[in-house]
């Protein structure tokens, strides 16, 4: 079977997966949605066999698996309705779809030189992104202390940072650059995390806040790691998360 043809069955199994949580008990969608994560698993690594190895080309896993439970768990907070439940369906079948072709660019590239490489870090940064901020929703939405909330996030931020940042590098062997500038990027959100615990923004706004930070944390290390971090990039990504931390504070509701 050719990979194409391995993606789209990938996507359409996965796709009738979060379909079928959708008339499973409540008690159940969270099992079920980490049990459709690690099938996901799975299914990636059947479609990439070819390039995976014991190397860090594993980590191409990463994105589509914390993918699928960023989409799970962000609907599970959603009202059940037809009108939600098959725009989500659709979206989650394409941006798996997309995420196995990107991986798969990946895995190739870790071998050989490829023209659509620069495309596919495009791709795995905007899914990047997503992905985090669905999780973060998640995590705010539980609404618990910031003991558990801030590790959490810091935690969990920590792969999404690691694959982000291989992506640029596209080494077999182990880096240590990659731990520790993964490390100290969610070592930072987790702090903004804890920052925003005690700041009275809404979960939108404050999981939308977490995203930006994400995209200036790993903007400009994939630009260090890249050896493309001229001054203009960094005033152009600080540019962002200043103007975004002026929106954040102008939209949060100060007072009783």
């Amino acid at each position: 079977m050719s990979k194409r043809r391995k993606f789209i069955l990938t996507s359409v199994i996965l796709s009738l997966g979060f379909i079928a949580i959708q008339f499973f008990d409540d008690r159940f969608r969270i099992p079920a949605i980490g049990l459709l994560s690690l099938v996901t698993c799975g299914l990636l690594t059947w479609s990439l066999v070819e390039g995976l190895g014991f190397d860090m080309t594993l980590l191409t896993l990463v994105l589509p698996v914390f993918f699928t439970a960023g989409v799970g768990f962000f609907w599970f907070l959603l009202p059940t309705s037809l009108y939600i439940s098959l725009p989500i369906v659709i979206f989650y079948g394409l941006g798996i779809y997309a995420l196995c072709l990107t991986m798969n660019i990946f895995t190739v590239a870790a071998i050989r030189t490829i023209a659509l490489l620069r495309a596919a870090r495009g791709v795995g940064f905007v899914l990047t992104l997503v992905t985090l901020f669905l999780v973060y929703d998640a995590i705010l939405s539980l609404k618990i202390s910031f003991l558990g909330s801030t590790p959490s996030i810091a935690l969990l931020s920590f792969p999404l940072f690691l694959q982000g940042y291989w992506t640029i590098l596209l080494e077999k062997k182990y880096s240590l650059d990659l731990i520790i500038y993964s490390a100290i990027s969610s070592l930072v959100i987790g702090e903004i995390a804890l920052c925003l615990y005690f700041w009275p923004v809404s979960i939108v706004v404050g999981s939308l806040f977490l995203t930006v930070a994400v995209y200036v944390l790993l903007g400009l290390g994939q630009a260090n790691l890249e050896q493309r971090l001229f001054a203009q990039t960094v005033r152009e990504y600080l540019l962002v998360g200043v103007l975004v931390f002026i929106g954040m504070f102008f939209a949060t509701h100060w007072g009783g």
